[in-house]
C-alpha cells in the first residue's frame, strides 16, 4: 500500500474509535479545553502543544488539523480579532472538526476558525475545489487524467487554498513525520511560502537519536504510527535552515523517549522557526555588542561574535537581532548621526569585522561631560 494512503487509512479509523497508539501523552492548558467537545479531544493525536507559542490577534495556520483540538485551543488564545485555518487531508478527521466547529463557536463566543481539505505539501492546492472539477469531468482515460493534472495546477495558481505571504504563524502536531522522504523538501518550501515575513513556523514533532534502518522505513504500519517518518534531530532543524528558516530555535525537548525501537529512541520535540531573512544588506554604521554567557558564538550565516566586541553588521542583520530569538543576547548601539537610507551604502556581510567605536560616534566626536577640573587638587569629587 502506498505511504500516504496507508496514514490516510489509519488516521480515518482513528477518526472513528480511540487508538493511543498514534498519540504521546501531552498537558494542555486546561482552560481551553472546557469549551471543545470530548470527542475532539478523544480522537486527536499529537506530540506536543504549539498552540503555546500562538499570540491574541495573529492568523494561524494548523497542518494536519485532524478533529481540529488544536485549532480549537488556538482559537480562544488569537481571540475574535484572529482567525485559524486547519488544513487536513482525511475526510473522516475533517467531518468531526467541521461538525463540532460551530459548538465550539457558541462556546467562546466566536467563530474564527476554518477547515480545508488538501495536503501540507500542497498548500496551495484545494482537494474539496479539484473534487468538484473532477465531479463535473471524471477520469476515463488517460487524456482525462492529463486534463486533471492542468485543473489542478490552475486551481493552485487561481484559487490557491493558503495564499503567498498570508500566515503570521503555522503550527502542526505530529504530522510533518508522516510525509514522505521524497515530498518533505517540498514541504518545508510550502510552509515558508505561506508565511508572512517576519512569520513563525512552530512545530511539534517526533525525532529519533538515530538514523531510522530501511528495514523501519518501509514497514507502513510504522510510518503510520509516527515511528518509521521519525525525523532525525540534527536533519529536522537542517530542514527549516534549508527552506531559508532563520532563527531556528528547541524550545522543547521531551527528556523521556515515547517509545523505543531496537535501541533507537523516539521523543517529541518542538522547534520555533522565523521567516524574513531577505533583502539588501546596507551600511547605517549599526554595532551589536554579543552579551554572553559563552565566549563565542557562530550564527547561521558563518559570523562569528566573540563575547563584549563591537561588531559592524548590516541594518538588515541588525534589525533582524533586535527581534525574537535573538534580542536578549545583545546590546544595540544605534549610530550618533543617522545616514540616510538614500545615502547608505552597500555593506559586505560575507565578512566578519569589529566596530571601532569612531565609526558610530564619528571620527570628530569630542564630548565631555566631566568638568575639565573635577580631578583637580582644588577639588574633592575623585
Amino acid at each position: 500500500m502506498p505511504t500516504e494512503e496507508a496514514v490516510r487509512e489509519r488516521y480515518a479509523a482513528g477518526a472513528n474509535a480511540r487508538e493511543e497508539a498514534l498519540c504521546c501523552p501531552v498537558d494542555y492548558d486546561p482552560q481551553y479545553l472546557k469549551a471543545i467537545p470530548s470527542e475532539v479531544i478523544e480522537r486527536d493525536y499529537g506530540c506536543g502543544d504549539p498552540s503555546q507559542y500562538v499570540m491574541p490577534g495573529e492568523t494561524v495556520l494548523d497542518l494536519g488539523s485532524g478533529t481540529g483540538k488544536i485549532c480549537f485551543i488556538a482559537s480562544q488564545v488569537v481571540g475574535a480579532e484572529g482567525k485559524v485555518i486547519g488544513v487536513d487531508m482525511t475526510d473522516d478527521m475533517l467531518e468531526v472538526a467541521y461538525r463540532n466547529a460551530p459548538i465550539v463557536g457558541k462556546n467562546i463566543g466566536h467563530e474564527n476558525v476554518s477547515f480545508k481539505k488538501g495536503r501540507i505539501q500542497d498548500l496551495a492546492l484545494d482537494l474539496n475545489l479539484l473534487e468538484a472539477e473532477l465531479a463535473k469531468a471524471p477520469i476515463t482515460n488517460a487524456n482525462d487524467y492529463l486534463a486533471a493534472e492542468a485543473t489542478a495546477d490552475r486551481l493552485r495558481k487561481e484559487q490557491p487554498m493558503i495564499k503567498d505571504d498570508s500566515i503570521d504563524v503555522v503550527v502542526s502536531n505530529c504530522v510533518l513525520n508522516l510525509v514522505t522522504n521524497d515530498l518533505r523538501k517540498q514541504l518545508f518550501l510550502e510552509i515558508y511560502r505561506v508565511l508572512k515575513v517576519g512569520g513563525r513556523a512552530v512545530i511539534s514533532d517526533i525525532v529519533c537519536d538515530e538514523l531510522v534502518p530501511k528495514e523501519l522505513q518501509n514497514d507502513d504500519y510504522l510510518w503510520s504510527g509516527c515511528i518509521s517518518g521519525a525525523f532525525h534531530e540534527q536533519g529536522f532543524l537542517q530542514a527549516f535552515e534549508d527552506a531559508g528558516f532563520h532563527g531556528v530555535e528547541i524550545v522543547k525537548f521531551d527528556k523521556q523517549p515515547w517509545q523505543t525501537v531496537k535501541g533507537i529512541e523516539f521523543r517529541s520535540m518542538t522547534v520555533c522557526a522565523y521567516k524574513g531573512k531577505e533583502g539588501p544588506c546596507i551600511e547605517r554604521n549599526q554595532a551589536i555588542i554579543y552579551k554572553g554567557p559563552f565566549k563565542k558564538v557562530l550564527d547561521d550565516d558563518g559570523h562569528a561574535y566573540e563575547r563584549g566586541h563591537r561588531y559592524a553588521v548590516c541594518e538588515k542583520t541588525y534589525d533582524l537581532y533586535k527581534r525574537a530569538p535573538y534580542s536578549d543576547m545583545f546590546e544595540f548601539v544605534d549610530p550618533l548621526t543617522e545616514i540616510p537610507a538614500a545615502d547608505a551604502e552597500e555593506f559586505d556581510c560575507t565578512r566578519t569585522v569589529k566596530r571601532h567605536p569612531r565609526e558610530t560616534k564619528g571620527a570628530d566626536y569630542d564630548a565631555s561631560t566631566v568638568a575639565s577640573d573635577c580631578c583637580s587638587p582644588d577639588t574633592d569629587c575623585c
